[in-house]
């Protein structure tokens, strides 16, 4: 049996990663996991600073790491919306394929801090719940991690340059 093939993004926060997510599953007919969605279900009302998304995320990580091989292993293929935003987290999402010997894409969702911060702004008013957490305060402060990807770290890149 072939094994599916897993897309993942990077972005700063606000680029556009989650709506890009939810475009490509469709497009490979993949299963769409989505860190947010599965934070909030879990762990309701409980990620109230970037310290706290850090230490829920990390808890996270193992069961969506076994979860997500066991579809790659039957053919499914699975598009991650969990940021892949530093070298630390690119590295987590090559081991997860590696260990199987799966294909992977990741997806850099390049954009000008401008249009992130615009973006932001409009997710607060469609999504009033989020509306603590994303802030312009909090995009410079998660910003100062982000790490643009380069060839070398990834099986295979695309990147998509975001414009108004």
């Amino acid at each position: 049996m072939q094994l599916g093939k897993l897309i993942y993004f990077c972005g700063k926060m606000g680029a556009g990663k989650s709506t890009e997510s939810k475009k490509v599953a469709v497009t490979i007919n993949g299963v769409l996991i989505s860190e947010d969605d599965w934070l909030s279900a879990l762990y309701p009302e409980q990620i109230l600073s970037f310290d706290d998304y850090i230490q829920y995320s990390n808890l996270l990580k193992p069961l969506i790491k076994t979860h997500v091989q066991h579809l790659l292993r039957i053919g499914t293929n699975v598009v991650l919306d969990f940021p892949a935003n530093t070298k630390k987290q690119r590295q987590w999402f090559k081991q997860l394929t590696t260990e199987i010997s799966a294909d992977s894409e990741l997806i850099y969702l390049e954009a000008e801090n401008e249009l992130c911060l615009t973006h932001i702004a409009q997710r607060r008013i469609e999504q009033p719940s989020r509306s603590a957490f994303d802030t312009e305060e909090v995009f410079h402060h998660v910003n100062q991690y982000f790490e643009a990807p380069t060839p070398n770290e990834v099986y295979s890149l695309t990147v998509i340059k975001q414009t108004c």
